[in-house]
């Protein structure tokens, strides 16, 4: 008995132990956003430019949540798909329309686990877009975080929003997880405050409040700048030594990262 006691212990212990693979996030600064997508004509926010984004070893590849009218949680930017309303149109009918590679509009739970597979280098980093309704944007926070919490993934994710309360709830649920705000109108101060690891703000803010680059290192907030395209706003963020660069142009930032 004993021996039998012993062997499930060694089978248990083994299947848990595959289930979280050894992961060296690249330190490259990069992450594709809404995936690496545009240098291959792919879909933004498809599972084939988070593929590529991955397969190029970016640090983080980003991606948009949102929930439809029956609480299926997707991956799409605007608040509308192909004329529909997302929080008013159910899955079923949002999915009769593929993205333009022939993708189903993906389910949170088919990218994620697209997003694990073969990937020990490149975040998820996971925006939740606030919804209309304060009460339901908290509703979405909740599902997104138990999720992946079911896929075993928090350790791959980075969370972003542009609504705090989105990100408090998050911190709530789980004060280990990373957030990062995007919305641009809090010091480092104020989220180191508030509990919020980082600021990911467009790239003009950190240009008008230079001083919050020198804050945000002080007091341990982790830096991202989105939508960096053009060559010398990248040199600016890659000088001021952001932890990330957020991009739609992921080959060049990293052929920029890659030099001396």
């Amino acid at each position: 008995m004993r021996c039998i006691v012993l062997l499930m212990t060694m089978i248990l212990v083994g299947s848990c132990s595959t289930t979280k693979k050894t992961v060296d996030f690249s330190q490259n600064k990069v992450v594709a956003h809404r995936g690496a997508w545009k240098a291959k004509n792919l879909p933004e926010n498809s599972i084939a430019s988070l593929q590529e984004a991955i397969r190029m070893q970016c640090a983080g590849s980003e991606f948009d949540v949102r929930m439809t009218a029956n609480d299926s949680l997707i991956i799409t930017h605007d608040p509308d798909y192909a004329n529909l309303e997302i929080e008013e149109s159910p899955y079923e009918d949002l999915s009769k329309f593929p993205l333009k590679n022939g993708e189903v509009l993906p389910t949170l739970r088919q990218y994620i686990l697209a997003g694990l597979e073969n990937n020990t280098t490149t975040r998820l980093v996971c925006e939740i877009k606030p919804s209309k309704n304060k009460k339901r944007g908290l509703i979405i926070a909740e599902k997104v975080y138990n999720l992946i919490n079911e896929l075993n993934a928090q350790h791959m994710v980075v969370y972003i929003s542009f609504s705090y309360d989105i990100l408090k709830r998050l911190e709530e649920l789980n004060p280990e997880v990373h957030t990062q705000y995007l919305d641009g109108s809090k010091s480092p101060e104020v989220l180191k405050r508030d509990g919020i690891d980082g600021a990911d703000y467009y790239l003009s803010v950190f240009k008008k409040h230079p001083e919050w680059i020198t804050s945000a290192k002080k007091n341990k907030i982790a830096l991202n700048a989105w939508t960096v395209n053009e060559e010398e706003d990248m040199e600016w963020f890659l000088k001021n030594d952001f932890d990330y660069i957020t991009t739609n142009e992921p080959e060049l930032l990293l052929k920029k990262t890659a030099q001396p």
